[in-house]
């Protein structure tokens, strides 16, 4: 405990809480783990940020029990006075992903652009028609960040008042005790879990996959008529909302047909519209009745020749 003298209660503003980590098989040595405290204090205000705790420095093994435990039994603020616990990157809870393996990964994904036509939308509403999870517990990256939710602001305010009270008698609390058996083992027991979870039974995940596709047709059909809508609704300004997949092909093949015909029809109209088309058109006739004459007037001469009526002097 004298090595506490040496670390101060503060730095930067944020209050410093020294953790003990138990020793493990592949370490079997305790350490010493700083956490950092401050009340959050977000870019963007929210309705909730006075009465809540930003931590930095979070050990990667830490849940939401762990945090829990953390301010109740070992700090000493009382049970149940704790909302949320919110960790970096965390887009909802259970979602079974190996943050350790990806530490980004949600962060990459919303950095990408949405293609054009895409279904990018409908699928990000979907989270909560998942495939089976093949992660028994999440793990963080060593560094990140979490928020801490209390009830009320008095909590929040208790809380801290409590951990500069355990510097203060040079306290180093214990991580994760108690919590013996209520969390996933790590170490090699995690990875032959996640080797049974990857292989789930097969009516479950049938029932993962027709759940998830029965979802995403819904969502979709709600898609498509909420654009006919906006193709058949003026704004404001009298403009239509112009939307993709607004043209559609003939129906039948009579519509077609009679569309083709009025196409004939405007174009022939447009054929005659100049004079000297005109002339040139009926010179075209007038030629085309000589050369059938003509070839009428042949083929009666082959006959008569054929029959012997007509002999040539």
């Amino acid at each position: 405990m004298s090595s506490l003298t040496k670390i101060p209660l503060q730095i930067s503003g944020y209050n410093i809480l020294p953790l003990t980590l138990p020793p493990l098989p592949s370490f079997p040595e305790a350490a010493t783990h700083y956490l950092y405290l401050v009340p959050h204090q977000p870019k963007i205000p929210t309705p909730t940020a006075s009465r809540s705790l930003f931590l930095v420095n979070v050990p990667f093994d830490s849940t939401e029990l762990h945090i829990k435990l953390l301010f109740s039994t070992q700090i000493g603020l009382p049970a149940g006075r704790i909302e949320d616990v919110q960790f970096e990157g965390q887009r909802r809870r259970g979602s079974g992903t190996d943050q350790a393996s990806s530490p980004k990964a949600s962060q990459n994904k919303k950095s990408k652009k949405r293609k054009r036509g895409s279904s990018g939308g409908i699928i990000e509403d979907m989270e909560g028609a998942a495939l089976p999870p093949v992660w028994d517990r999440d793990l963080q990256t060593n560094g990140l960040t979490a928020v801490v939710l209390f009830v009320d602001r008095a909590s929040m305010d208790a809380a801290l008042k409590a951990v500069k009270s355990i510097r203060k008698e040079r306290k180093e609390p214990l991580w994760g005790e108690g919590l013996e058996g209520k969390v996933p083992a790590l170490g090699s027991a995690r990875y032959l879990n996640h080797h049974s979870l990857t292989y789930p039974n097969k009516a479950q995940l049938l029932e993962s996959v027709n759940n998830y596709m029965t979802r995403f047709a819904s969502k979709e059909a709600s898609q498509a008529r909420s654009l006919a809508r906006q193709r058949q609704v003026a704004d404001a300004d009298g403009f239509i909302t112009v939307t993709r997949g607004g043209r559609t092909n003939p129906a039948r093949q009579e519509v077609a047909q009679e569309q083709a015909e009025k196409q004939k029809e405007k174009q022939k109209e447009l054929d005659d519209f100049y004079r000297f088309q005109s002339r040139e058109k009926r010179k075209q006739r007038a030629g085309e009745l000589v050369r059938k004459f003509e070839e009428d007037k042949e083929k009666v001469r082959k006959m008569r020749e054929r029959r012997g009526r007509f002999r040539p002097e």
